[in-house]
């Protein structure tokens, strides 16, 4: 009963944890002995590269101030001010962009952006 109650709320890895648990405790050669270490060997080492997982997750996520970031957040607000402010709302002109000031901008923008794809293609192609 408490192994019904402990796997439905614990999830998969304490149901796994206990099957394994039970299987030492039934084995009665060394064989299932053996295999039923390795069984819950197994699992804690599923469970570590889990918790491993959400550590870089969390890692990945960064913070807003990074300078890649920080150069985004300027581009953004141009482009933001010219299509919202200039051509939705209609109410002033901003003048282009021009030489170098253009260049970076756009090799801003493709950074980010193409980055962030690059980060996403990848993710998937590694799973």
């Amino acid at each position: 009963m408490w192994q019904a109650i402990i796997g439905f709320f614990g999830g998969p890895v304490i149901k796994g944890l206990l099957d394994a648990y039970n299987a030492h405790l039934q084995a009665t050669t060394s064989d299932k002995q053996i295999a039923a270490d390795l069984a819950g060997k197994e699992i804690a080492a599923q469970t570590v590269e889990m918790q491993a997982q959400a550590q870089l997750r969390t890692a990945e996520i960064g913070h807003p101030w990074e300078p890649e970031k920080l150069a985004f957040y300027v581009c953004l607000i141009f482009f933001a001010k010219c299509v919202i402010w200039d051509k939705v709302l209609g109410l002033g002109t901003t003048d282009p962009l021009a030489g170098d000031v253009s260049t970076w901008a756009g090799m801003i923008m493709g950074f980010y952006f193409g980055k962030r794809t690059f980060e996403n293609v990848a993710r998937i192609i590694k799973r």
